[in-house]
């Protein structure tokens, strides 16, 4: 096992130690890059594909691309151990996507397998220099949110092009490169690719249950459409709490405690889903119904720690499931009680996974 730089005792300390400990740099270069390859994605999508005629059928592909096939490049990842290289070759072939604007089939390919490439590499990185702390893996997972948000924001204008884009995927890739070059001998390798975990009950269902929960998060966040969402900056303010759940989430169940994190943040939720009318309490909801993101990664993580890669693209699997009731124009469930009911039943499912994956 390569020695490792020791983690402070709170998660907090391990992103503030910025001047003595090399990881922080590599946390900062996945997590800026995160936000630049959702955002070179959604820009790409609105700017050169929804215009088309085949726009309906080529969001389904990026979908899949992008994260129904992170679970077979997560098994790649495991056994390759050179997350860092997917991740940077992930932002260029994102950036590669532009070049094939004029064949929107390719482009959403290219584009989603950038996608599913970055986040696997960059996932799995992440998750092996946390080790037991959770806030990393909060800080990365956040800022994919924003990137979604205003890359579709400026995707449907014409106020900026692709280069600057193309200029900032390549500087991220290379801060990527140097930033793991500033791990020296101290960076974690992938353990030894193993499944085992799947063979015993308890885990199993565990995994099933956080499955369930990634799924329904999914579907329940892209039917949120509260009547007051496109009144003055409400719409931002549900952006903003997104990020800031999934930020806030890891760092809580560092300072708490995941089972106390998990009741805290569900419950509450639950509650305030009930009064969709009162802006203020639907935004508060939507970061406390955020806040089990990256809970969520690091429970399946746990549960197959020689498969970190694959527990992350399992995850992601889920997603692309959640998003194809909404894709297809299936009936949504309305704001109030069904996302009430459906956030009582993540708890359930989020409690009963937790139990389990303690055992």
């Amino acid at each position: 096992m390569v020695r490792s730089i020791p983690l402070s005792s709170t998660g907090s300390q391990l992103i503030e130690g910025m001047h003595t400990n090399p990881r922080f740099w590599l946390i900062s270069a996945y997590s800026l890059a995160h936000f630049l390859v959702d955002f070179a994605c959604a820009f790409g999508v609105f700017r050169n594909i929804l215009q088309t005629p085949d726009a309906h059928f080529c969001v389904l592909l990026y979908n899949f691309c992008a994260f129904a096939m992170q679970m077979p490049l997560g098994i790649l990842a495991d056994k390759w151990n050179r997350n860092a290289l997917l991740a940077i070759f992930g932002c260029l072939l994102v950036g590669m996507a532009y070049g094939f604007s004029s064949i929107p089939l390719v482009a959403v390919v290219v584009a989603g397998m950038g996608n599913a490439l970055f986040h696997i590499g960059g996932g799995v990185d992440v998750l092996n220099v946390s080790e037991k702390k959770l806030a990393a893996l909060g800080v990365f997972v956040s800022p994919g949110a924003f990137g979604i948000y205003l890359g579709a924001l400026l995707g449907r204008g014409n106020a900026l092009s692709s280069l600057p884009i193309l200029l900032a995927l390549v500087g991220v890739a290379g801060f990527i490169f140097m930033a793991h070059r500033m791990q020296g001998g101290a960076y974690p390798k992938n353990a030894a690719f193993s499944l085992d975990n799947a063979r015993a009950s308890k885990m199993l269902l565990a995994a099933v249950c956080l499955f369930l929960v990634v799924g329904l998060r999914s579907y329940v966040g892209l039917s949120l459409n509260f009547p007051w969402k496109g009144i003055g900056h409400w719409g931002v303010a549900l952006v903003c709490a997104v990020v800031l759940g999934k930020t806030a989430g890891g760092f809580l169940a560092d300072s708490l405690g995941m089972g106390r994190t998990l009741f805290f943040s569900l419950s509450l939720a639950a509650l305030l889903f009930l009064f969709p009318q009162t802006p203020l309490l639907g935004v508060v909801a939507v970061l406390l119904f955020n806040m089990t993101m990256p809970l969520t990664l690091f429970l399946m993580a746990k549960l197959f720690p020689g498969a970190k890669g694959f527990s992350f693209g399992l995850l992601t699997f889920a997603l692309f499931l959640g998003f194809l009731p909404i894709h297809l124009g299936l009936p949504s469930p309305t704001a109030g009680w069904p996302f009430a009911l459906a956030t009582a039943l993540s708890l359930a499912l989020l409690a009963l996974a937790w139990r389990n994956a303690k055992a």
